[in-house]
């Protein structure tokens, strides 16, 4: 009991350091200028049965594009703040055209650089390369943003902006906990892995078993989100987060009522956080674990 709770001060302390410590931010009103990698984020597919699992750690091509991220000059507020990200090629001109894949044509994962706070949006394109999002920060501090889009003719690409909300940076007033199980309104999510040790590099199996949380029973409510049973992103803890720390998953084709199983990898030593989302009886939920790889 007193090893847990020091482990979890220690973790705790350890995310309060690295946010502090970050050295890239966003200047408001600038446009930040970052290069995508076009594989990082998947090429590899499991044939049996998984629709196209995503992994990003393969070796990649040059990648094609770039991604311009435009803040406004001032932000005043945590909410709604306007977003553009402009998509280009190496030299500089726009890219236009972009497929349709998960249902969008670019989705963007928003995460506070503790890893404490997770947003999947989607950015709405109007023309000439330019997406447009106002999404919703907590509170002040450094945040990381992944886009992930598909210009017409070519891979999935993967692109790292970052932001600073201005302000001073709550302290964290609660520890962050290795729970292998997720409560929320009103579903319990249980987290079951093959092996008690997670070995980095070596694939494995993820099964979350979603129950009603008073009954214990798997639920039968699940409908698709963006045209899976779910999706699970996976970061490891980094300062500065990059593609190489990004991997985005998609489900098992077999799994049965009520759970939702996942193939992936942890392509190194460390501590990782993964973020599973569903779509129940209409309504997009989110659990969160933390994980130990070695």
């Amino acid at each position: 009991m007193k090893i847990s709770i020091i482990r979890a001060v220690i973790l705790t302390t350890f995310f309060v350091i690295q946010g502090c410590s970050s050295k890239i931010k966003t200047i408001p009103g600038s446009q930040q200028t970052t290069a995508t990698n076009s594989q990082e984020h998947d090429l590899a597919s499991n044939s049996n049965n998984s629709s196209h699992h995503q992994q990003h750690q393969q070796q990649a091509p040059a990648s094609s594009t770039q991604a311009k991220l435009i803040v406004p000059q001032k932000i005043k507020s945590t909410q709604a703040v306007p977003l553009a990200i402009n998509i280009q090629d190496k030299s500089g001109k726009t890219v236009s055209n972009f497929d349709t894949f998960q249902e969008k044509q670019m989705h963007l994962i928003v995460v506070s650089d503790d890893l404490r706070f997770f947003q999947h949006v989607h950015p709405s394109h109007k023309g000439n390369g330019r997406f447009e999002v106002s999404p919703d920060f907590p509170a002040p501090g450094s945040y990381t943003l992944f886009s992930d889009y598909k210009p017409t003719g070519q891979q999935e690409q993967v692109s790292v902006q970052k932001i600073t909300i201005p302000g001073e940076v709550p302290f964290p007033t609660t520890l962050e906990k290795f729970s292998h199980i997720k409560v929320l309104a009103d579903t319990k999510v249980n987290l079951t892995l093959p092996t008690k040790k997670l070995i980095a590099g070596k694939e494995v199996k993820l099964s979350f078993n979603v129950q009603e949380r008073k009954q214990n029973q798997p639920v039968k409510d699940l409908q698709p989100y963006l045209g899976e049973k779910g999706h699970l992103v996976i970061l490891k803890s980094s300062s500065p987060l990059t593609t190489s720390d990004y991997i985005h998953a998609h489900p098992l084709k077999d799994s049965r009522d009520g759970q939702i199983n996942f193939t992936s990898s942890f392509p190194s030593p460390g501590t990782y956080k993964v973020w599973l989302q569903f779509n129940r009886n209409g309504k997009v939920k989110t659990a969160d674990f933390w994980l130990n790889a070695i």
